[in-house]
């Protein structure tokens, strides 16, 4: 890939993610702030593969996806589709929010200018996925490639299991049953 075009499509995955990370505070419902982040996340995990760092880059969009993934289902489970689709603040103690996130920021940036950074010793390992892999999940990573798709299963079984009346029970077979037939008041059909 060319340099020029690499520089672009890195920069570009940056303003998604700084966008993304601020719709998830202007948006008005759980669902948008809980996808805007989503968003926001798997392009900074695509900036980290740019990178070379593929095993970081592809554990922080799996994580995150399966993060958001968890989190939309507890929203389906516990508060039914609509009301996390209705408007609401996402942002609450504005004032002592923004303080604390100010006071982080130069906590932050005052250690990493002002604290000594050690020298590095040794040389990087020849593959440096396996070696950060094998630092990170030691002798579980079979664990983790089993546990996966069963969370996964799970997660989707969750989903079938707290939303038993999809868009075909409401709407029909053909979709175009009106007013659709929605148990709850408020919802698609009002």
């Amino acid at each position: 890939m060319a340099a020029w075009l690499e520089a672009v499509l890195f920069w570009g995955l940056g303003v998604v993610a700084v966008a993304a990370g601020v719709a998830v505070f202007r948006t008005d419902s759980m669902a948008r702030a809980t996808y805007a982040l989503a968003l926001s996340f798997v392009a900074v995990g695509a900036q980290v593969l740019m990178l070379s760092l593929d095993y970081v880059g592809v554990v922080t969009v799996l994580m995150m996806v399966m993060e958001m993934a968890v989190m939309a289902v507890y929203m389906v489970m516990f508060m039914g589709m609509n009301p996390a689709l209705m408007p609401m603040s996402m942002v609450h103690s504005k004032k002592t929010a923004l303080g604390v996130a100010a006071g982080t920021f130069v906590a932050l940036a005052a250690g990493a200018l002002l604290v000594p950074w050690p020298e590095r010793r040794g040389a990087p390992a020849v593959d440096l996925t396996a070696s950060l892999g094998e630092a990170v999940m030691g002798s579980k990573m079979l664990v983790m490639l089993v546990v996966s798709p069963v969370l996964f299963a799970t997660i989707v079984s969750a989903l079938v299991l707290a939303n038993p009346r999809g868009r075909y029970h409401r709407l029909g077979d053909d979709l175009r049953r009106r007013p659709a037939d929605d148990p709850q008041r408020g919802g698609v059909g009002r």
